[in-house]
């Protein structure tokens, strides 16, 4: 039986849930029918759809996964869907990693401006500099796929034919968790490198543009400070999942602590929802599309209630 406290943020996870659905699935849809008018698929168009694909697949392996282990724990300890979770959750969890860090790349070296050689290549190459990163996803499956058969192999031989629970030692199930998400922490970390990076160029271009401003309030100034403020909120966002994950991570060496691990599931799903709104907010074409549903709802809450006798 679930407490008060429990079930308050299971009911604060289906929320977000749906409020993750709601901003990705907007996101995707804007962006296809974009690339369908211009009979062209760009690059931001292609991350950015690509990254609402992932991160709809992500929020529901969060919360399917979360609520066997709350509701069903039983399903965890006999049957394959855990398997099938886990190989689900090191392609999707990885994709929606990949695409956030392609996407703060990509804005980073157009945005951004730094004089030194290497940027410039880069910011000349954007489109090869993002091939060769998906080669690294791949890679990077082909690195944690083999490591997750070898763990569930293993559990499977310690405990029967069940998966659950993980019969190790403390120290080599953080071991073998650090080394699944190798991979990901390493593209955190780029991601992270470059976001800094990006503030540190709209910063210094802030501090230009104060000192030749002439009274007035120069819109350029005031986009990059909007700019900065989207990339400060990305940044905590991202750090929030990585803390979520490991919070999730650390509870399969205690699975009786339910509420922690509720707790870890809202701050893991805080990313995948809050960043699309972001996006939505930050993104010229997806903000000026989502004014237009507004008032489209907005109308048509009117005459549904001037009909209603």
């Amino acid at each position: 039986m679930l407490s008060i406290v429990e079930s308050l943020l299971i009911f604060i996870s289906v929320s977000q849930s749906i409020l993750g659905f709601l901003g990705n699935g907007f996101i995707g849809l804007v962006t296809c029918i974009d690339c369908v008018k211009n009979k062209n698929i760009s690059m931001i168009s292609f991350i950015l759809t690509g990254l609402a694909t992932s991160r709809i697949c992500l929020i529901w392996l969060i919360i399917i996964d979360g609520f066997i282990k709350i509701f069903f724990p039983d399903l965890y300890i006999s049957g394959k869907l855990t398997e099938y979770i886990s190989y689900s959750w090191v392609i999707v969890n990885h994709s929606s990693i990949w695409f956030a860090t392609s996407l703060s790349i990509f804005y980073f070296l157009k945005i951004a401006n730094f004089s030194h050689h290497i940027f410039l290549w880069l910011k000349g190459k954007i489109n090869r500099v993002l091939l060769i990163l998906m080669g690294y996803l791949f890679i990077s499956w082909l690195f944690t796929f083999p490591q997750v058969v070898k763990i569930i192999s293993d559990s499977k031989k310690k405990n029967g034919s069940s998966f659950w629970p993980l019969n190790m030692h403390k120290l080599e199930y953080f071991m073998s968790q650090f080394l699944l998400n190798l991979g990901v922490i390493l593209l955190f970390m780029l991601c992270m490198i470059t976001c800094f990076l990006l503030i540190i160029s709209l910063w210094r271009h802030n501090r230009q543009m104060q000192s030749n401003a002439t009274g007035f309030r120069d819109p350029s100034t005031e986009a990059h400070i909007k700019a900065m403020k989207i990339v400060i909120s990305f940044i905590i966002l991202f750090i929030l999942y990585f803390i979520g994950v490991a919070i999730e991570i650390s509870c399969g060496t205690q699975p009786e602590n339910k509420l922690l691990f509720i707790f870890g599931m809202i701050t893991t799903a805080i990313f995948p929802w809050g960043h699309s709104f972001i996006l939505i907010l930050g993104n010229k074409k997806l903000k000026q599309a989502s004014l237009k549903v507004l008032k489209q709802l907005k109308c048509w809450g009117k005459e549904k209630l001037l009909r209603t006798p």
